[in-house]
């Protein structure tokens, strides 16, 4: 209840904003200035940035996107008035600017957010009649309309700010560290604790957040937080399997390095909360940094194994698994001070893990670009399907002759869903609003007849009525009130009769019927055909990269080496067709294909994702799986590849463990691949532990790392078997 309350309230001071910034531009310039074409516009760039535009953030966040939008209406504007010379000349352009707006969804929230209210300035300028010296008036009203939004954002009834990504890492660091601490004093399993972390993990789910609040963007800053926010949910699993278990007394090296986290995680935490980046620019966790104290743990470890007495193989596990926690609150601290702006030097740290850091925002937007342009890409297809039916609208409309043809456009911008089924029923829902709103627009022309000041009377309420109930009521209410208002507003700029009403509604009808042919045309089911493929290319990248981590590991070669990665690619490739050769970079130097193979493969995969937690929910026939598991999966993939190869390898490794290892890995490579196909009963993939037989021929020294790779395997299995289970499809949260 509050919360339905919260968002009418919400919606109402949007809509106020909106509202006030129409009538202060659009008043003065019709009746004050006699100038209807700068009127016009002054009317729609606020309905344009304020309705159609999601932008996000609140209050002077979203004035601030807004003025820099400005700038590049005002170019669409100019485009559209110069193209208006003819049909095909505006169809090109609208063809053009359609997928590039569209596609620019891909660069970052704010430029997904903006998108549609910019198609809007050109579909404007576009059509008939061309008159290009009107482009003054035009670009007048475009100004003064962006201003006016702008103030009212900023300054009246302004919005409370939203919750931040960067706050909810923070939170969920505090909550590491919390554990991290109890887990030192633990007399015994708590899974309260553990219960605690799986929901402070949850909270980071990028579905939790609005869509405007996702770190999604290009830049460095946007790409550090979402690895920070992936590496805090990786800690926080590793904490709460440690929380979970009986505490090995007297583990002190363990004990130090849990120390270490908890300083590290509450230090960052500060960091994230205060927008400071520490001294020199790094988020210290202390007096020493956490990759020192890795290090040291690690020659601990290997001193103790060296001992008279070797630990037990459940200190080794744990052992192992404190220090994956290490490694996930070590890119933490370091996504998170390059999210605040840090330059790290990246003493220690494996540079392909944070390949965008040395990076300009040229080039990673370069790199997001092309990674995008395959038709895999959900993207790319909304793109292309926009595009194409802005094109195929402007295109009837210019050949009917119309009139207000673009109405046509603007059906299909606002009615276009990234799914056929989604499509009919806003269009549905369109078409009876509209209805609705046509009659009630005829008898309102009727009764008032050539009484503009009627029209002026009732436009500021029924503006208000509309911005408010309209994104509340959906389609219907929308489109029906929205017709109201055109109607109105058209009425006090030249005389009007019912005949106004009755184009309204053949020109939404109209591009509704455009807007669901090209749904029907084009990828109908949406992310929910495409997440299967992205999912199973993701697991199909992986696989060869978990055997060639795990021969790096006890081979010898110290790292992932290219050529065990270039046979990964190879082998992924060949199994994915040609659609993989978009890639994100990796560091200067010689390439590790098969990293960024899986690096490229994952990011598409999320995107899907992202789409599909916004879809309507499948039908109860059908089966859905943990997607978020099996990104999961690819992550953690990349993070033993990134951090496992740190030695020069097992020289005096005995052969039965040699081969162990290379069955547990083979075992999880062939469940990965079992899982790309996501068989109906799920996926067993349970790797065999280290048999204690094998494990007492194991030197000491060598039985530690040997261990690490058994944790990663087991926790590649988990991920595995989660992300492959059926299970019942659920309602997307709202984005």
């Amino acid at each position: 209840m509050a919360e339905g309350l919260s968002a009418v309230a919400r919606t109402g001071r949007h809509a106020a904003h909106v509202t006030a910034a129409t009538a202060a531009g659009f008043y003065p310039a019709l009746y004050l200035l006699d100038r209807p074409v700068a009127g016009i516009y002054a009317l729609f760039t606020p309905i344009a940035f304020g309705i159609l535009s999601p932008l996000p953030g609140a209050g002077r966040d979203r004035a601030a996107t807004m003025l820099r939008a400005v700038p590049a209406a005002a170019v669409l504007v100019v485009l559209g008035t110069v193209l208006a010379v003819g049909t095909w000349p505006a169809v090109a352009g609208m063809l053009a600017v359609g997928f590039a707006l569209a596609f620019g969804s891909a660069c970052g929230p704010r430029t997904a957010g903006a998108a549609p209210g910019l198609q809007l300035f050109y579909i404007l300028a576009c059509f008939p009649p061309y008159e290009p010296g009107t482009l003054p008036q035009r670009l007048v009203g475009l100004a003064v309309g962006g201003a006016l939004l702008a103030l009212a954002e900023a300054f009246l009834f302004p919005d409370a700010p939203e919750p931040s990504y960067r706050g909810r890492i923070a939170d969920a660091l505090d909550a590491a560290a919390l554990a991290a601490s109890g887990v030192v004093r633990g007399e015994g399993p708590d899974p309260e604790t553990a219960g605690r972390l799986g929901a402070a993990g949850r909270e980071l789910r990028l579905s939790r957040l609005p869509a405007g609040a996702r770190p999604t963007g290009a830049g460095r800053t946007d790409r550090a937080l979402a690895q920070a926010g992936a590496a805090t949910r990786r800690l926080l699993d590793q904490l709460a399997l440690l929380a979970a278990h009986v505490p090995a007394p007297g583990d002190t090296v363990s004990a130090d390095l849990l120390r270490g986290i908890a300083a590290s995680c509450t230090e960052t935490a500060g960091a994230l909360r205060r927008g400071d980046r520490g001294r020199r620019g790094r988020t210290l966790p202390g007096p020493q940094l956490l990759e020192e104290m890795v290090a040291d743990f690690l020659k601990a470890r290997g001193g103790a194994a060296a001992g008279p007495e070797p630990a037990p193989r459940a200190v080794l596990v744990r052992r192992s698994t404190v220090l994956t926690a290490a490694v996930s609150a070590v890119t933490v601290r370091t996504a998170a001070s390059l999210a605040l702006g840090g330059r790290e030097r990246l003493h220690g740290l494996p540079r392909e893990q944070f390949w965008y850091a040395a990076e300009g925002p040229a080039r990673l937007l370069a790199v997001r670009i092309r990674g995008n342009l395959t038709r895999r890409s959900v993207v790319f297809q909304n793109a292309l399907r926009t595009a194409l039916g802005l094109a195929l609208a402007r295109l009837v409309a210019g050949s009917l002759d119309l009139s207000h043809g673009f109405w046509v456009l603007l059906a299909v911008l606002t009615l276009g869903r990234t799914t056929a089924g989604a499509t009919w029923s806003a269009v549905r829902s369109a078409a009876a609003g509209t209805l609705a709103g046509a009659f009630a627009a005829g008898l309102l022309i009727v009764g008032a007849g050539g009484a503009s000041d009627v029209y002026a009377a009732l436009l500021v309420p029924m503006m208000l009525v509309a911005f408010t109930l309209g994104p509340l009521g959906g389609p219907a209410w929308g489109q029906g009130l929205f017709t109201l208002v055109v109607a109105t507003a058209f009425a006090q700029i030249a005389p009007v009769t019912w005949r106004l009403a009755e184009a309204r509604l053949v020109d939404v009808l109209t591009g509704s019927a455009i807007g669901l042919l090209c749904g029907l045309l084009a990828w109908p089911a949406g992310a929910r055909a495409e997440i299967r493929y992205a999912m199973s290319a993701l697991l199909r990248s992986a696989a060869p990269l978990v055997r060639a981590t795990a021969t790096a590991v006890t081979d010898g070669s110290g790292r992932v080496a290219a050529p065990a990665l270039a046979l990964a690619q190879a082998q992924a490739q060949a199994q994915a067709g040609p659609s993989a050769s978009s890639e994100e970079p990796g560091d200067p130097g010689p390439p590790s294909p098969g990293v960024r193979l899986t690096l490229h493969r994952l990011r598409i995969a999320e995107a899907a994702y992202a789409q599909y937690r916004t879809e309507p929910a499948a039908s109860a026939a059908e089966t859905a799986h943990d997607w978020l598991a099996v990104l999961d999966h690819g992550s953690r993939t990349l993070v033993g590849a990134y951090w496992l190869p740190r030695t020069d390898g097992m020289p005096g490794l005995p052969p039965e463990a040699r081969r162990w290892a290379r069955e547990a890995a083979e075992e999880v490579v062939a469940a990965t691949a079992r899982a790309a196909g996501f068989p109906p009963d799920g996926v067993r993939a349970g790797p065999a532990p280290l048999p204690p037989e094998v494990a007492e021929r194991v030197p000491a020294p060598l039985l530690a790392p040997l261990t690490d790779v058994e944790v990663w395997l087991r926790a590649l299995a988990r991920d595995l078997e989660a992300g492959a289970a059926p299970q019942a499809p659920q309602a997307p949260q709202a984005p």
